[in-house]
């Protein structure tokens, strides 16, 4: 009764045509009715853009830092890795989302601003393979690879360029949050024309859109080629949206002595290259784990030089690193809670923090491991 008033009046007509509009557009399905038939949508006025003056755009909060990682990639921001065949992309797109998942820093040397979890696919790579590159990581970093949240889509493909895949892959972000996404390479997750700027406009578009959305970075390994130019970006395979595209960008490139990494962002400046070889150079057991490491520059009389060791002692150094900064920051903590946040084995914690209640920088209380002010 009180319906069929409704429609009687003029408020009750606006209401029933507002119902009928959006059930045309929305269909049976999206009303939760069964489908029967196909239905026709009726078009609607559109709604203006939403605009606000610049002083009314909200700042991000005090904590928030512009970084995921420094100097490397900023926070949400999608970009390219990019390098000629061979060039160690996706070793260092792990390296990137090791470090976000554990919160250690990338390379054993820059710093996390928050971890979260990384969402890897690699269309190259059998999955097993994939987890034996971040095992081997984990350990060179010293993490505890069973708690570190590097999460691998072992989807057969993934194609960007269909409507169906992007839809699973939004899903997928909606379920899992991840603070980093890592999709390798470009040339396997879609058929489209490189060339064609249209075309992969498309593509680079929705990615952003995605990452947007999710607050997910977004980095995207993608070749370069071989006698590639100057300036990195113009190397990049394909159309010029690629280099226009990214926040942040990576580029690796191999040297006679090892490979160069050429960083650049949108909003920051740029820093100047980096050295970086992929240890061990040769096979050399268990302990000594496949990873890249940055190279310091040698001093100008000492060309010949060896390269700074990158061994257990540096490890420790780090991991106490990350002890005292942890301890600074959260105050006393046990043993476990240790050992979870830094997803660090129990032995290498427990002779890091034995190391340093022993220089006198940590102590052992009731409430747990605590720091000793210098």
């Amino acid at each position: 009764m009180r319906r069929a008033a409704e429609r009687g009046s003029p408020q009750g007509t606006a209401t029933a045509r507002r119902e009928a509009v959006s059930g045309a557009f929305l269909g049976a399905e999206g009303r939760g009715e069964p489908s029967g038939r196909p239905h026709t949508a009726i078009a609607v006025a559109p709604e203006a853009l939403h605009v606000l003056r610049a002083a009314q755009i909200i700042d991000p909060q005090a904590g928030d830092s512009r970084w995921l990682v420094e100097p490397l990639w900023s926070a949400g921001a999608v970009g390219i890795i990019g390098g000629a065949p061979k060039s160690c992309k996706t070793w260092l797109a792990l390296e990137l989302a090791v470090a976000v998942a554990s919160g250690s820093p990338c390379l054993g040397r820059f710093p996390v601003a928050t971890a979260g979890p990384a969402l890897v696919f690699a269309a190259e790579d059998a999955p097993h393979h994939i987890k034996g590159r971040i095992e081997g990581l984990a350990l060179a970093r010293e993490l505890d690879f069973s708690t570190l949240d590097v999460r691998l889509i072992v989807e057969n493909a993934l194609r960007l360029d269909r409507a169906e895949d992007l839809r699973r892959l939004r899903l997928t972000l909606a379920s899992h949050r991840p603070r980093l996404l890592v999709l390798d390479p470009y040339v396997r997750l879609q058929r489209a024309d490189e060339n064609d700027a249209r075309q992969v406009s498309t593509i680079l578009s929705a990615l952003r859109e995605l990452s947007r959305t999710f607050g997910a970075a977004v980095a995207l390994v993608h070749h370069a080629r071989k006698n590639g130019a100057d300036v990195p970006g113009q190397a990049l395979r394909g159309s010029g949206d690629f280099w226009a595209w990214g926040d942040s960008n990576l580029y690796v490139a191999r040297r006679r002595d090892g490979l160069l990494l050429t960083i650049e962002h949108r909003s920051a400046p740029a820093p100047a290259p980096l050295s970086l070889r992929l240890l061990p150079a040769e096979p050399a057991g268990d302990d000594c784990p496949v990873r890249l490491e940055v190279q310091d520059a040698p001093s100008p009389t000492a060309d010949a030089a060896p390269p700074k060791p990158s061994g257990p002692r540096s490890g420790r150094s780090a991991l106490s690193q990350r002890i005292l900064s942890y301890l600074a920051q959260g105050g006393p903590s046990p043993h476990r809670a240790l050992r979870g946040a830094l997803h660090v084995r129990d032995a290498r914690l427990s002779e890091a923090l034995r190391s340093l209640e022993s220089s006198g920088r940590v102590a052992r209380t009731p409430r747990g491991w605590r720091l000793i002010p210098s």
